[in-house]
């Protein structure tokens, strides 16, 4: 029998994945403090980044030094927003947000993964328009369902959606009403375990067996590219995902 990876490997490959997860949260908490200064109260975008970033453990150190760094109190990188359509095998369709200091090096990268895995990249707009961006507040299965949506509606979510296979329930709301029910659902006391605004497909497409590994294998390339902060697709996976 083949022995597993040592206790420091392990912990070498978690911290290598933290380490990915930071470089992209301190990005958007850099590029949300630039585009609507640097006070979380004021900024919707980087006080979702910086509530992000909470959740994932980081410092209260490294998330001002980030702030202070994109509001030029400190030296630092400047970051560009960039998006990329395309289609996986099978038709499926895929947004790809970018933060970055090298389209050329960014565009590259990206168009390799979808060469890679058998996709091809569209142009501007060209799959965009199946999604839909609103916001998603969840909750894992055993959250009191009455309550949830009670506070929901009070906080002026447009809808609550429980999922009969697992129990789990998301509340979903225009983004432009995603702090007002956030707050609501906090206040009494229903923090979610996972809230953010996001992109959803209108309607996903079913993939199986070999084509279904393939845009598997696509998502998770784009998604460990260091520029890429998001990847969205309308791909149901069954099984495979």
């Amino acid at each position: 029998m083949g022995r597993g990876p040592s206790i420091e490997a392990r912990k070498n490959a978690t911290d290598a994945k933290r380490g990915k997860i930071f470089t992209k949260l301190i990005r958007e908490i850099g590029v949300a403090a630039r585009a609507g200064g640097g006070d979380p109260a004021n900024n919707p975008r980087l006080r979702a980044a910086v509530d992000k970033s909470l959740a994932s453990n980081m410092s209260k150190d490294v998330i001002e030094r980030a702030i202070k760094k994109a509001t030029g109190e400190l030296e630092g990188v400047e970051y560009e927003e960039v998006r990329y359509e395309g289609y996986a095998p099978g038709g499926v369709a895929v947004i790809v947000d970018c933060l970055t200091d090298n389209r050329v090096r960014t565009v590259a990268d990206v168009r390799h993964a979808f060469s890679k895995c058998g996709g091809n990249m569209g142009t501007e707009g060209s799959v965009s328009f199946m999604f839909k961006r609103l916001g998603v507040l969840s909750y894992e299965a055993g959250a009191d369902e009455e309550k949830i949506t009670e506070a929901a509606i009070e906080g002026g979510a447009d809808d609550v959606v429980v999922y009969p296979e697992d129990g789990a329930i998301d509340v979903v709301t225009a983004p432009e009403n995603f702090d007002a029910v956030k707050q609501a659902l906090e206040a009494a006391g229903l923090a979610p375990g996972y809230a953010e605004i996001t992109f959803r497909a209108d309607n996903d497409i079913a993939v199986s067996g070999e084509t279904a590994q393939q845009v598997q294998k696509l998502l998770h390339m784009l998604e460990d590219l260091d520029d890429v902060q998001n990847v969205y697709s309308n791909a149901d996976l069954g099984d495979a995902g």
